[in-house]
C-alpha cells in the first residue's frame, strides 16, 4: 500500500532540485524495522517515504536505511508544513518541537 501524503510540487525547492535533505542527529535516527513498527505500513512504502520526503539516507547503496523518527511522525500526520520547517533546520518552532516532545527526543 503506498499512499500519497503530499504532492511533489509541495516539496520541490525553490533550486529545482527537489527537496532539502533532513539533517539528522544520531538520538533521532531510527532503522527501517523501527520506521515500519511506529508508521504500521510496509518496508516497501516506508522506503518510499524516504524517498519521496527526503527523510531518510544511505551511506551507500546496500548500507542501512537511517530514518529521521521526527520526520517519519510529520510523514505520518500529513504535515507538510512541520516537515518543511524541520528541513529549513527550525527545531526549536512550535510546530516541529512538538514531534520531538512526543518522542522524547532532544531538539
Amino acid at each position: 500500500m503506498n499512499e500519497t501524503l503530499f504532492s511533489s510540487s509541495e516539496l520541490l525547492a525553490a533550486d529545482g532540485l527537489g527537496p532539502w535533505p533532513i539533517l539528522m542527529r544520531p538520538d533521532e535516527i531510527i532503522n527501517l524495522k523501527t520506521a515500519v513498527h511506529t508508521a504500521g505500513r510496509d518496508e516497501k512504502t516506508i522506503r518510499g517515504w524516504c524517498k519521496e520526503f527526503g527523510i531518510g539516507r544511505q551511506a551507500k547503496p546496500g548500507a542501512p536505511l537511517d530514518i529521521s523518527a521526527p520526520a517519519l511522525e510529520m510523514v505520518i500526520h500529513g504535515d507538510v508544513a512541520a516537515l518543511e520547517l524541520l528541513r529549513e533546520g527550525k527545531r526549536t518552532h512550535p510546530r516541529v518541537r512538538r514531534y520531538f516532545d512526543h518522542l522524547g527526543v532532544p531538539v
